[in-house]
């Protein structure tokens, strides 16, 4: 409900008491949290559509509700986990905005502040720019070719009832 740049100051101030500005780990930290409700709600969404007597069925079997949910609901789970996986890694990887401010380390720039330099106020390589960008969206292409099969049963499971 909060635009995510309305927050940045203090997300910013936070990061930076506890270290996390220009390391892995603080940027993990942020875009998973960001990313964190909506895989929540995918995930819940999917799981309230699973049968209760597979439940019920592997637990007269004498599964304990651990071996249920990992034998039972997690092989149940792989259409939505890829709708996740592709929702969340492409929206994380176009990331430019909190990686602009949280990792100010050349070494540790991402592809998206990296294809940025390439515009500047006195020219634009165009050319350089457009090859740049053509490299970044290979994985993006090559995981949601890997992953397409999952990603569109889940979304048409959850389109049916």
């Amino acid at each position: 409900m909060i635009p995510s740049l309305s927050v940045i100051v203090p997300l910013y101030t936070n990061m930076l008491r506890l270290g996390g500005v220009n390391t892995y780990w603080g940027i993990i930290l942020i875009l998973t949290t960001y990313n964190l409700p909506m895989s929540v709600f995918l995930f819940s969404n999917f799981i309230r559509n699973i049968p209760e007597e597979l439940d019920e069925a592997a637990a007269i079997d004498g599964c304990k509700d651990f071996r249920i949910f990992f034998s039972v609901i997690m092989p149940q789970l792989q259409p939505v986990t890829a709708s996740v996986l592709i929702l969340t890694g492409v929206k994380i990887w176009n990331d430019y905005k909190y990686a602009l401010y949280f990792l100010q380390d050349n070494d540790l720039e991402t592809i998206t502040l990296y294809i940025s330099k390439f515009f500047s106020d006195f020219s634009v390589e165009l050319n350089e720019a457009a090859a740049a960008a053509f490299l970044a969206i290979v994985p993006v292409c090559a995981v949601f070719l890997f992953l397409q099969k999952y990603f569109i049963s889940g979304l048409s499971e959850g389109s049916v009832k």
